[in-house]
């Protein structure tokens, strides 16, 4: 049995996302990052690398975590873009509203810090957002309407999302929130309507 002291790895990770999330890449120190964690530099540096290693790990801990509950929203209601839309946004509303985690969004944190951030990492925040795009994209891929509306329509989904986060960190009530992806949805639905009456209509 080694001397060393044990610690539980993913529960380091989850402390340190949380320090990330809650500072941002650059106001995270290792001083924070060691106090959150409870492991010095050492070996903090041991068990994920640099500070840019530990933050890539804590982009892919919080895309782990959340990305599952996006996807779960999205897909449970085949056939009905909207529906999927609007569960979409209540995953990410009850994200918000959940005291446990700091406010706001780890990706949309990181994506306003990009100049911050080294090539790697904000080339993996560019990657996530555009994972995000492609889940919306295919959830609205069950309506008619044509591909450029559709990915114009997941473009505008994603940056409802993070409008959302930016907007709760400077203290948006819930129900301004609500109001925002209350009309996101129906713009959803009105361009899907047009867009597909337009197409009839050329046909």
């Amino acid at each position: 049995m080694s001397g060393r002291k044990q610690f539980d790895i993913g529960a380091a990770l989850d402390q340190a996302m949380r320090v990330f999330w809650q500072r941002g890449y650059a106001d995270a120190s290792l001083d924070a990052l060691g106090s959150a964690t409870g492991l010095g530099r050492g070996s903090l540096y041991g068990a994920f690398g640099n500070k840019d290693a530990l933050f890539g790990k804590c982009l892919d801990r919080y895309a782990s975590i959340y990305g599952a509950q996006y996807e779960q929203a999205l897909a449970a209601h085949p056939g009905d873009p909207v529906r999927a839309v609007g569960a979409f946004f209540d995953v990410v509303l009850r994200r918000i509203a959940d005291p446990s985690v700091p406010v706001g969004c780890l990706i949309a944190q990181s994506a306003t810090q990009s100049l911050t951030l080294k090539e790697e990492n904000s080339a993996q925040v560019r990657g996530l957002l555009d994972m995000q795009r492609q889940r919306i994209r295919a959830a609205l891929a069950d309506s008619s309407a044509d591909s450029q509306t559709l990915d114009e329509l997941a473009t505008f989904v994603v940056a409802v999302n993070q409008s959302l986060a930016v907007l709760s960190r400077v203290g948006a009530s819930d129900a301004e929130l609500r109001s925002v992806t209350r009309l996101a949805c129906t713009t959803v639905a009105d361009t899907l309507a047009r867009a597909v009456s337009e197409d009839v209509t050329q046909s």
